[in-house]
């Protein structure tokens, strides 16, 4: 006969081990949905940090590298901003070209029509700073230099090197008659305006700006030392004086000699003798690469032969210098007329009252000359 056990289960004892195992499903359930909650927090996290993170590198990393070649970059007028990217990419101004576009968005540089001028750029200096530069930043002046030109042309030529407007265009406004009058000059005189000297200027400055800006340094160096008041005391103008100068300054190199020259051609000019000076001859023949001044120049018809004619030429015959120009404001009170080269390298000169003295000094330097072949 089989026997029916009955097993007593406490009640609290049975509902514990339910309890246990639903708080353990429970459990799972939201270690899991945390974990899915982290991994999307992970995934927004790192989709904003690659969100904020261009614009960050943008401002605050990227941006000219150390290494730059050339510290100076030069922005054409009339640019647009894709030309100014190509230009800072040429230069190696930038290295995220990226980051420099969207940050010139976002710092309102991007224009239709870019900001010209020649800028100076620091190595290291973030995209933010550059912007800053290109945008409000002070210009780096150039130098221009000026020595010894003889044309106008050589003039424009010599600027164009130095600032934006090519030779062609400076020339156009250096030869246009009704801007010459409006400054109170004309073709003939112009070059009496450059003094030879260096001058700070802006690269982007216009033909005409840079004309304006030679006429002040031309007033200011006029306004020293009382030159004014020594012209007047010759007789001369201030173009007069700079016409005298650069005759001077073509008959000789050397600095003491130059009043000793000026002299002989202000004596000249006091008794209405002709000046018969050399250098203009070769001016009105244009003959700048001869070694010797010939029958050919001498006899060559121009207003600027002052072999042919008396007086002064309608205008300078080169750039003079300021030693030269000082020398016919100082020249040396003396009775020479004339002057003839020493018979030696030394490059001065023999000078003569008497036109007898003068030919024999003439006789030794042609004998000197043939015994060198000449």
């Amino acid at each position: 006969m089989r026997m029916l056990m009955l097993v007593y289960v406490p009640k609290d004892n049975f509902l514990h081990k339910n309890e246990r195992f639903i708080y353990h499903m429970t459990k799972g359930k939201m270690t899991s949905t945390l974990r899915n909650i982290a991994l999307v927090l992970l995934v927004l996290a790192i989709a904003a940090g690659a969100y904020f993170w261009k614009p960050i590198q943008a401002i605050y990393f990227s941006g000219v590298p150390n290494d730059i070649a050339n510290r100076y970059v030069c922005i054409p007028t009339g640019s647009n901003f894709e030309e100014v990217v190509q230009i800072l990419k040429s230069g190696r101004f930038i290295k995220d070209e990226a980051g420099f576009r969207w940050l010139a968005g976002q710092m309102n540089y991007k224009k239709d029509k870019m900001r010209a001028g020649r800028f100076e750029i620091q190595p290291g200096w973030t995209n933010r700073e550059l912007i800053q530069q290109l945008r409000n930043g002070e210009q780096a002046p150039v130098k221009v230099i000026f020595n010894n030109e003889r044309l106008l042309e050589d003039v424009a030529g010599k600027a164009a090197r130095f600032i934006e407007p090519d030779s062609l265009t400076i020339l156009q406004v250096l030869r246009d008659p009704a801007f010459l009058s409006e400054i109170g000059y004309t073709p003939e005189s112009l070059m009496s305006i450059f003094i030879p000297n260096t001058y700070e200027m802006y690269w982007n400055t216009d033909p005409k700006a840079f004309v304006k800006k030679m006429q002040k340094e031309h007033d200011a160096f006029w306004a020293k030392n009382d030159r004014k008041s020594k012209a007047k005391a010759l007789n001369l103008s201030p173009e007069e004086v700079y016409t005298v100068a650069s005759i001077v300054e073509r008959e000789t190199n050397y600095v003491p000699e130059k009043p000793t020259v000026a002299g002989v051609y202000l004596n000249r000019l006091k008794i209405n003798m002709k000046l018969q000076a050399d250098p203009t001859c070769v001016f009105a023949s244009r003959d700048f690469a001869t070694h010797r001044v010939t029958e050919y120049h001498l006899m060559f018809e121009s207003p600027y032969n002052t072999y042919l004619h008396t007086g002064l030429p309608p205008g300078p015959i080169s750039m003079a210098s300021i030693p030269s120009l000082d020398a016919v404001l100082n020249y040396e009170k003396h009775n020479y007329l004339y002057f003839c080269a020493k018979p030696d390298d030394s490059g001065t000169h023999a000078f003569a009252a008497t036109l007898a003295g003068h030919n024999v000094n003439v006789g030794k330097f042609r004998a000197w000359m043939r015994t060198r072949g000449y």
